[in-house]
């Protein structure tokens, strides 16, 4: 199209394009041809593609997406084209899922694998470098789970789905507190323990000392005293 051709007035091809009124029918017959087939494809994708995904399912979906607006709306191409498209993107999720039920290895090198955020009431620092998740974003997700100090925990993974799981100590201990600073003192049970027991706010390691020595773990100077 010329620039010349280009009028605010132009309503005709504001609304219509460089088409017929009448292509809308036909474009309302390809997006629901094209959704039903979309629909049965995520359907055989399987229930993981209605959760939280992993990298090779968060890629079939942006494929998805760019394979179906083109047979929607162009009036040059036809759907069979996108239909095969949308079943070669099946059956290579399903070609990728397969050969990660057979090599473990390439399942991890493909989708990942969990990664340890806290060890025994202590933050990982190196791992949450590695996947570049901040200790607010990680004590938010574990506020929600109603666990307001580290010592109650004895692992938590970052899946490779991002979601977080949480194994809880079987004796949990003192440790670093995770509520806003402002409102350590608000709930009941952030208490400091008997003994003058203090915690790195770097990591979550426990001390019987505030210093001046730097922590044990990651060599910080900054300490708390811990709560049970």
């Amino acid at each position: 199209m010329n620039a010349t051709d280009i009028k605010p007035t132009d309503w005709e091809r504001i609304l219509f394009g460089n088409t017929s009124p009448e292509f809308l029918i036909e474009v309302f017959l390809r997006t629901l041809i094209v959704y039903l087939a979309l629909l049965l494809i995520v359907k055989w994708l399987g229930k993981r593609m209605s959760g939280q995904l992993t990298i090779i399912e968060m890629t079939v979906m942006v494929t998805l997406g760019a394979i179906v607006s083109v047979p929607m709306q162009m009036p040059d191409r036809g759907i069979l084209q996108g239909l095969l498209i949308l079943l070669v993107a099946l059956g290579l999720h399903h070609a990728i899922t397969y050969v990660g039920l057979l090599y473990p290895k390439a399942e991890n090198a493909l989708q990942g694998k969990p990664t340890t955020l806290i060890k025994d009431g202590i933050i990982q620092l190196a791992e949450m470098d590695e996947v570049r998740v901040t200790r607010q974003q990680l004590f938010s997700e574990l506020r929600t789970k109603k666990i307001y100090q580290l010592g109650k925990l004895k692992r938590v993974y970052l899946e490779p789905g991002g979601s977080i799981s949480i194994i809880a100590a079987e004796k949990p201990k003192p440790g670093l507190s995770i509520f806003p600073p402002k409102d350590e003192k608000a709930f009941k049970g952030a208490d400091s323990p008997g003994e003058e027991l203090w915690v790195c706010v770097n990591c979550g390691k426990t001390s019987l000392h505030n210093g001046p020595d730097p922590c044990g773990n990651c060599q910080d100077l900054d300490y708390m005293k811990a709560i049970v």
